[in-house]
């Protein structure tokens, strides 16, 4: 066409696929391929738009990107080159022309569909589950889930610049990014936070995220300044026609059209487009992405979580949608350069008649920036540079923690099952705000990139030790990153490739941004800073106050959380205070929950008052009679809006609750009372049975506050109990469950025909573990109990019972008919029953029976007695009556059993009775004594005869039958003055004569019967022996004597006695007191001190002769009652009368200073008077006066001072309980054995005594030597003279000394410090000139001067001879020589030194003979005379024995004998001298060696100062005072007896005795009550006298794992018994004794586990465990019992001191055990020279020839002792025949006497 035509071209090339064809016959003759591309004819003159071939030279306009318009002009050739093969070009009359129709333009992309489809699987596989939506930030969100409109679709659309064919053709290849693309894209300039990325430029990503959530996207955009509107429809199912067809899968085509053009949407399913595609109009440019193919799963997802999904995309977006500075809802302004213009609408639209939901993603306040920015209290913003040129800004928001919470926000994301166990752990874990989750959320562009985190950098790390600041601030900030588009993110914009590695490259640089600017600090010291400022300002805790211990809990599941916790008693939170004890109610908790505060808890070690931001509260839950639970809770869920009353009124209403009662009621009227009565069979119920609480409520269940907890329900137990007579039998036994109808039924029971009583219990019962409990929380759950008794029922049938066929004439006899129920139990006869004889019962079913019967002689009927009335006899005699028994026919009958009784009536109290046996004949004969006036005599047998009475005239008897004892003043008077009733109490005046007592005797008739004097000898009394008896004849009783003392009362008795009778009567005398005849004084303290009150009391009263106290003394007596005494203070006197005593009282009895002694105090009261004697002493001592003592004293004091106490008046004072201490004016005068004290700790000063010493002139004190000190001693020469005095005291020279008292010694060698010289010097007079030794050296002289002293010996202690004799040997023949033992052997008295004592003691020595150690003592020898012992006078400590013996033995043998002897002696002499020679040399060797003194001496300085500085160091000490100890017999209080080393173990032990620790320990019952008596009882005590201990019964027992030496299990924890922790320091013995009573068998082991672990070895054993304690402070009891406060031991500082103190340390006692050995080294070594000069000096003695003679001498004798020895083993003995006793030995000197031949004999043969 040529260019004149001006037609118009729209030309769009999108094709990227080529189509070449090769034609040699192209254009211009030209070889080039030729490029196929099609052409739309859209003149208006053109309605089909027909499409038509491009091959000529054409001109064109173009329309380009963004509507820009190119017009030029081309040939074939030139567009060629920019047309690509298959590009669609448009024909159009003007550039703005509108489209006449719809047409299509050819496009392709990617090689394959895959690609495509599957990005969304492959992108989004690590989202898959995370519900997440497009990444898209478009204007408009459409979900239209309403099938009246079509399929579920979803549209995005936005208001943008849309896009152009070209562009929507990119935007269909996949990873074609706006940075890649030929599109002119620039990036835009930087801004803050990089809020510069334009949402979906292009689109890259979308097509992920609409594959991902349906499977066709159907695109229509308009750019700006274009009237087309292009589409492009993708789908699956196309791509699958494509590839099934074999067609191009990678193209389509754009469709074209005008605005609101829907001509070509034709399916049904796709008619909602009408309505979108009609919205077009007027719309400059837009976007619309309708999403179709919806999966299942995203539909549901979309409907239900609406909000959620919602919420996300506005925390995606959410700095686009608010601008720079976020949601910040606390801002009072926004800053229009931080606001976003951006609004995206979100709709859903559902079926009717569901309403439309539609939210505007800028109204949404709870996303994750929201929360986080308006959460926060205080920011850190800072920023980071990359090598790059990546820029990252950061922000660091603080979320303080308030009072109970944190303020962090929680994760959305979590899971709620672990929300729940997050929020428990946040309660136990401080640092648990942001728990795990990392600090940094990345913004790409300004969107979030989700799945790309950034936990922490090292400038903001958790700090891995303890800091300033509390860690568990680490975890209340957030943060937020945000880049520039220097960093790659992935197609679907959820993950950074390499963003975190990049930060934490060590090149990246981190800047503070403060108010917009940079500054180059150091990042990790300004960030501890501002979170440090932070925590001081914005985060507000919780005081916990009131410390009590730390404990360990097993409720917790972690076992690392477990220990330690800290209990306090109280908090302070947000204003308010909470304590123990206080009721609280919970929120937030499942189920809510009333309770009283037990303690609170937090984690951590803690001592005192200490902030923190959480903790638990340990609550007991109430009420307790329905929960009886505790539980701990987080402080955080305590409600602080209730009140106390509300709590209160909540917890009655809980128990208001509670089952109260049973109603039961009869549905059917037939209600059964109690104790009712009901024939058997009757029918019990039915029953209906309520529960009702105390609201009168119907309940079915017990209440529950736990709203996920199934109540427990309740059942109706219901139960009939029998009460028979062989126990109680259950007969119905139902449970009734709950019917929401009828409640809880019993139906009726027909069961009840037994007869007894009954009792019916209706129990509430509740199944608890499988067992019907009736007891809920401690109270017994509603009963009811009704008692009713069932009888028989209506007689049905009898039978008749055993009938004796054996019967009596005349006698009636029973026909046993036993009517019964329909039960068989025995029933009443029915109304107007009138049996047969015939035995017939009319009306019964059974009416009649027949029986046979035998007729014998009948039953006694009547009792027939001979004699008649009336029957005369005398009371005391007997009457006899025959009787006999007869039948009803009047014949004598006999009956088994037949008794006839005869018994008087009439007569009170009589139960005598005479019977006669009458069952053989039937007649018989009674005698019946008569002891009565008058009576009725009454005859019986059997109950069925009728007695017979006979009429008795009774005459009274003569005899005696009372005794009457009266007074009577005068004997001629005719009236009593007093008698005397029987048991009469007479009251009569102590010690005065009941005189005048007479007696008579009266008969039955009340006569008085003569007296005669044998009846006087029948009166007996019992106050005197000998009676008159002439005067009992006159009817005189003998006078009885009144005791004298009132409180003794004595019974007096009168009795006559005769063969029947006896009669008697009897009084007591109770004496009251006489007159008033003296005045006694009682005093319990007769002796006071000068000048203090008597501490006794003085009681006056008055008394008779006997000394009976009067009631005669009033309260006014004191007012004339007079004291006098010498030198009485009268002032101080006090007189009250004493009531009770009618006594009189006087205190404050002191006497005036003046001289001790006795003191009468007389009392004066109208005519009486008393005097007692008070001792007067002396006063308080208050000064020391000397006596007596020396003027003049010498070196020694020898006569004593004399000294007296005297008290403040000069009265000298006889205490003892002073001291005096001697103290001396100058260190010269030396005083020993004066111990320091005082009276009552209060010093009295004594007198000053001032000495002369005088000195003694004839006692030395030094040598003073003269001689020429310029001398010469040559060798060998003579001595100079050496003048030598005595100096005594005085220091005069001593003139009459003898000079051989004077010694001059001279040895070489210079002196040693010590005076001893060495061995072997000589000893010489000074004066006598001496002889200079030859060798020349240094010699010393000294010169001593000595003294001779008598030793004498001591007191005698053994008998023994001078000489020791040799063993005696004697032969059994008649030579005397052969017989002797000892011929004169002198024994002397000796003392224990051997030496001779005793020379003025005389007196006699026994001897006898006694076996050696070991043998017999049968067959002993006799002394001559065949006696056993011997008598010899002593004289002068001297006797001479000589002795001869029976037994003999050869003379050979006594040679040997004697020789050995000698030889014996000699060798043990050798021995000892030569033992002690080496032990002399081993000690003298072993002593020598010498070593630097003063480097010693040094050692031990330094020594004893590490020990003093030791000693100085703090250690636990028991602060309890002890005052009683070092009191005498007093040990002091348990506390402080023994010692423990390690703090844990010296913690539990003392709480375990914390009852006792105080405990004052004595060594006697007296010590120990004197304390209990100072202290009033306060103080315990405990005395070891009275204490059980037997020695060692439990300090050597093992542990109770080991049996017999072995373990019986093997044990964990260092199991170790607590008292062997325990040091003594002293009294080891007697603290043995306390601690083994106290702790007994308690162990100690290391935990709780470890214990346990040993208990149950032990139990498991068959062995009693003990109690066992831990390190830890847990006790487990001897019963098993554990865990509470009472079993776990509290810190040791809640133990005030009351705990075991801790030893020195170790290193202290070996400080002091080498300074010991140091010191003995020292004073060892001071001796070691003249040790190694003995050493040297013995060495030289042994080898001596001398000793080496000695040596040889001693080796000789003992190989002839051995000889010896070896003959006398060898050597035979003949022990003649004829002898064969062996006599025994008697007492000394005496003789036994000739002994027969023939007795002799006898004693022989019973020898052998």
């Amino acid at each position: 066409m040529a260019e004149s035509e001006g037609v118009t071209t729209s030309a769009v090339a999108n094709s990227n696929r080529t189509h070449i064809s090769q034609s040699k016959n192209g254009v211009n003759g030209s070889d080039k391929p030729h490029k196929s591309v099609v052409i739309f004819d859209c003149r208006p003159e053109r309605h089909d738009a027909m499409e038509r071939a491009l091959g000529h030279k054409y001109a064109f306009y173009t329309r380009g990107i963004r509507g820009e318009r190119l017009r030029y002009v081309v040939d074939m050739s030139s567009l060629s080159e920019n047309l690509q093969q298959g590009n669609t070009l448009h024909l159009l009359q003007t550039e703005d022309q509108i489209l006449p129709v719809a047409t299509k333009e050819h496009i392709v992309f990617l090689p394959h569909y895959d690609t495509l489809v599957q990005s969304g699987m492959y992108e989004y596989y690590a989202s898959e589950g995370q519900n997440s939506l497009p990444q898209t930030n478009n204007i408009t969100v459409l979900c239209l889930f309403d099938e009246s409109l079509g399929k579920h679709a979803v549209v995005i659309m936005d208001n943008g610049c849309g896009m152009t064919s070209k562009q929507l053709n990119n935007w269909a290849v996949y990873r074609l990014s706006k940075f890649s693309r030929e599109s002119g894209y620039v990036r835009p300039d930087p801004v803050a936070r990089s809020l510069n990325s334009d949402i979906s430029y292009f689109g890259v990503g979308g097509k992920q995220a609409v594959f991902y959530i349906g499977q066709s996207t159907r695109m229509i955009t308009k750019p700006a300044g274009s009237p087309d509107v292009h589409e492009l429809i993708i789908s699956k199912e196309e791509f699958e026609r494509k590839e099934r067809n074999k067609e191009d899968i990678y193209s389509g085509f754009i469709r074209n059209r005008k605005m609101a053009d829907s001509s070509h949407v034709r399916d049904d399913e796709e008619r909602f487009l009408h309505g979108l595609i009609a919205e077009e109009v007027g719309k400059d440019s837009f976007t619309a992405v309708v999403v179709t193919g919806i999966q299942p799963e995203h539909v549901t997802f979309l409907k239900q979580d609406f909000h959620l999904w919602t919420r996300e995309l506005a925390h995606l977006y959410h700095y686009y949608i608010h601008g720079l500075n976020g949601n910040d809802m606390k801002a009072s302004y926004r800053n229009s350069d931080c606001v976003s213009n951006i609004d995206i609408q979100i709709s859903l639209l559902e079926k009717f008649p569901k309403i439309p939901r539609m939210v505007n993603l800028r109204e949404i306040d709870n996303d994750m920036q929201t929360l986080y920015i308006n959460t926060s209290a205080d920011t850190f913003e800072f920023k980071a540079c990359t090598d790059v040129d990546g820029i990252v800004e950061g922000i660091l928001r603080y979320h303080p923690f308030l009072y109970d919470r944190e303020t962090y926000p929680e994760d959305p994301y979590a899971i709620p099952g672990n929300l729940a166990t997050e929020e428990d752990d946040d309660s136990i874990v401080l640092n648990q705000a942001r728990g795990k989750r990392p600090i940094f959320e990345c913004f790409w562009n300004g969107r979030l990139i989700p799945y790309t985190t950034v936990s922490e950098f090292d400038w903001c790390a958790w700090p891995k030790k303890t800091g300033t600041v509390p860690a568990e601030c680490y975890s209340r900030f957030s943060g937020v990153l945000f880049t520039n588009d220097r960093f790659q993110v992935s197609t679907n914009k959820l993950t950074f490739m390499d963003l975190e590695l990049q930060l934490k490259n060590k090149e990246t640089l981190f800047t503070r941004i403060v108010n917009g600017q940079e500054q180059r600090v150091k990042i990790h010291k300004e960030f501890h800073q501002w979170l440090k400022t932070c925590h001081e300002k914005w985060d507000k805790q919780v005081k916990f106050r009131g410390f009590k211990r730390t404990i360990t809990r097993t409720d917790v599941t972690t076992k690392k959380m477990q220990s330690p916790w800290a209990t306090f008693s109280s908090i302070e939170w947000d204003g308010r205070a909470y304590k123990a004890g206080q009721y609280v109610k919970s929120q937030k908790t499942q189920p809510i929950f009333f309770g009283s505060v037990i303690q609170f808890l937090l984690y951590g070690d803690h001592e005192g008052d200490v902030y923190a931001t959480g903790g638990q509260v340990q609550v007991a839950m109430e009420p307790k009679a329905l929960y009886d639970d505790i539980k701990t809770i987080p402080i955080s869920k305590i409600d602080r809006v209730i009140t106390n009353a509300a709590i209160k009124k909540s917890i009655d209403d809980e128990l208001a609750k509670l089952p109260d009662k049973l109603k039961v009621t009869w549905p059917e009227g037939n209600p059964w009372t109690q104790n009712d009565v009901r024939p058997a069979g009757t029918p019990l119920g039915p029953l209906h049975v309520e529960i009702l609480n105390k609201k009168g409520e119907s309940i079915s269940r017990i209440p529950s506050a736990m709203q996920n907890t199934t109540r427990k329900a309740l059942s109706i137990e219901l139960k009939v109990v029998w009460h028979s007579p062989n126990g109680d039998v259950e007969t119905n036994s139902h449970i009734a469950a709950h019917s929401a109808k009828w409640a809880f039924w019993f139906r009726t029971m027909e069961n009840l025909n037994k007869l007894g009583k009954y009792t019916l219990h209706l129990n509430t019962i509740l199944n608890v573990n499988e067992s019907n409990a009736t007891v809920w929380a401690g109270n017994r759950l509603p009963n009811h109990t009704l008692d009713f008794s069932i009888t028989e029922g209506s007689a049905e049938r009898f039978v008749v019972g055993t009938v004796n066929t054996l019967l009596h004439v005349g006698v009636p006899f029973h026909i046993p008919l036993e009517l019964l129920d329909e039960y068989g139990h025995p029933a009443r006869p029915p109304p107007n029953l009138k049996p047969l004889l015939e035995l017939v019962l009319p009306g019964l079913k059974q009416d009649s029976q027949t029986l046979k019967i035998s007729l014998l002689p009948g039953n006694p009927d009547s009792l027939k007695v001979k004699q008649e009335d009336p029957i005369t006899v005398e009371n005391g005699t007997s009457v006899s009556f025959d009787v006999e028994v007869h039948d009803v026919a009047g014949n004598v009958t006999a009956h088994p059993k037949l008794i006839i009784s005869c018994q008087l009536q009439g007569i009170p109290g009589s139960t005598s009775m005479v019977a006669v046996d009458c069952s053989n004949t039937g007649a018989g004969t009674l005698v019946e004594m008569i002891h009565v006036h008058s009576s009725l005599l009454t005859h019986q047998s059997q109950k069925s005869v009728a007695p017979v009475q006979r009429d008795l005239r009774v005459v009274p008897s003569t005899r005696v039958s009372r005794l009457e004892v009266y007074s009577q003043e005068d004997e001629d008077s005719l009236v009593d003055s007093m008698v005397l009733r029987d048991k009469e109490k007479i009251d009569w005046t102590a010690g005065d004569l009941l005189e005048n007592l007479h007696y008579r005797l009266y008969d039955e008739r009340g006569r008085v019967v003569p007296l005669s004097e044998e009846m006087a000898r029948r009166i007996k009394v019992n106050w005197a022996a000998d009676v008159s008896v002439e005067e009992l004849a006159q009817g005189k009783l003998p006078n009885v004597p009144v005791p004298t003392l009132v409180k003794e009362e004595h019974f007096y008795q009168v009795s006559y006695m005769e063969e029947l009778v006896s009669v008697d009567t009897s009084f007591t005398i109770v004496p009251r007191p006489d007159e008033p005849k003296h005045m006694k004084a009682t005093l319990s303290e007769s002796t006071v001190r000068m000048g203090e009150v008597l501490s006794g009391k003085i009681f006056l009263q008055l008394t008779d002769q006997y000394g009976n106290k009067t009631q005669m003394l009033t309260a006014t007596c004191v007012d004339s009652l007079a004291v006098d005494a010498e030198g009485l203070d009268k002032a101080s006197l006090v007189f009250t009368w004493q009531e009770s005593t009618h006594s009189m009282l006087v205190t404050g009895v002191r006497f005036n200073p003046g001289f001790p002694g006795i003191r009468e105090l007389n009392f004066t009261w109208r005519d009486f008077a008393e005097h007692v004697t008070i001792k007067l002493t002396a006063g308080v001592p208050a000064q020391l006066k000397l006596v007596d003592g020396p003027q003049e004293v010498g070196i020694k004091l020898r006569t004593p001072f004399l000294l007296q106490l005297f008290d403040e008046w000069g009265n000298p004072s006889p205490d003892q309980r002073v001291v005096v201490t001697l103290k001396t004016s100058t260190p010269a005068l030396k005083v020993s054995h004066f111990p320091l004290r005082s009276f009552n700790k209060k010093p009295i000063h004594g007198p000053a005594v001032k000495l002369t010493i005088i000195p003694d002139p004839n006692k030395p004190v030094k040598l003073v030597v003269e001689y020429n000190t310029n001398s010469v001693f040559p060798a060998g020469g003579t001595l100079t003279v050496f003048s030598v005095s005595v100096v005594s005291e005085e220091g005069s020279t001593i003139k009459n000394l003898n000079p051989a008292n004077m010694s001059m010694l001279l040895w070489k060698g210079e002196p040693s410090g010590t005076s001893r010289p060495p061995s072997g010097v000589s000893y010489g007079t000074p004066r006598v000139d001496k002889v200079i030794p030859d060798h020349v050296g240094k010699y010393t002289i000294q010169f001593v001067l000595c003294y001779v002293i008598n030793v004498v010996p001591n007191d005698p202690v053994k008998l023994a001879p001078d000489l020791q004799p040799p063993t005696p040997v004697v032969v059994n023949n008649n030579v005397l020589d052969s017989r002797t033992l000892v011929e004169d052997m002198s024994l002397k008295l000796m003392d224990m030194y051997n030496n001779s004592a005793g020379l003025e003691l005389s007196g006699k020595v026994v001897v006898t003979i006694k076996s050696s150690k070991g043998s017999s003592d049968k067959n002993l020898p006799l002394f001559e005379g065949k006696v056993k012992s011997l008598q010899f006078s002593l004289a002068n400590g001297e006797a001479q024995i000589t002795v001869s013996g029976v037994v003999v033995h050869l003379k050979q043998m006594s040679e040997l004998t004697k020789k050995k002897d000698q030889l014996k002696q000699t060798v043990d002499i050798y021995r000892s001298l030569f033992d002690t020679n080496r032990q002399l040399i081993t000690e003298l060797s072993s002593r020598c060696s010498i070593s630097n003194i003063p480097a010693i001496d040094k050692v031990i300085s330094q020594k004893t100062a590490d020990a003093e500085k030791m000693k100085l160091q703090t250690r636990r000490v028991c602060a309890m005072p002890d005052p009683f100890r070092g009191n005498l017999d007093v040990l002091g209080k348990i506390g402080h007896l023994a010692l423990v080393e390690d703090d844990d173990v010296a913690t539990v032990i003392s709480w375990h005795l914390l009852g006792d620790i105080d405990c004052v320990v004595t060594m006697t019952t007296a010590a120990a009550r004197k304390i209990y008596d100072d202290t009033q009882g306060k103080q315990q005590v405990m005395p070891l006298d009275t204490v059980f201990w037997r020695k060692n019964s439990i300090w050597d027992l093992p542990l109770p794992h080991i049996r017999n030496g072995q373990d019986s299990f093997r044990p964990i924890g260092n199991p170790v018994f607590a008292r062997d922790l325990l040091i003594f320091p002293e009294n080891a013995e007697n603290c043995h004794i306390v601690f083994g009573n106290l702790l007994g068998d308690t162990i100690l082991t290391d935990d709780l586990d470890s214990a346990n672990h040993y208990r149950k070895g032990v139990v498991q054993s068959k062995v009693p465990c003990p109690t066992l304690l831990t390190r830890q402070g847990d006790r487990i009891r001897s019963n098993g019992k554990f865990g509470g406060l009472q079993n776990k031991a509290p810190p040791i500082e809640r133990l005030r001191g009351q705990v075991f103190g801790a030893p020195l340390p170790k290193d202290y006692h070996t400080f002091m055990g080498q300074i010991d050995l140091l010191q003995q080294y020292r004073l060892a070594m001071e001796k070691s020279r003249q040790v190694q000069e003995d050493f040297d000096s013995h060495m030289q003695y042994l080898k001596s020839p001398e000793m080496v003679q000695k040596e040889e001498e001693m080796d000789e004798q003992e190989k002839q002792l051995k000889d010896i020895e070896t003959k006398l083993g060898t050597t035979p003995v003949r022990t003649p025949s004829a002898i064969g006793v062996k006599r025994s030995l008697d007492k000394a000197g005496e003789s036994s006497g000739m002994v027969t031949k023939r007795t002799r004999r006898k004693l022989l043969k019973q020898d052998y």
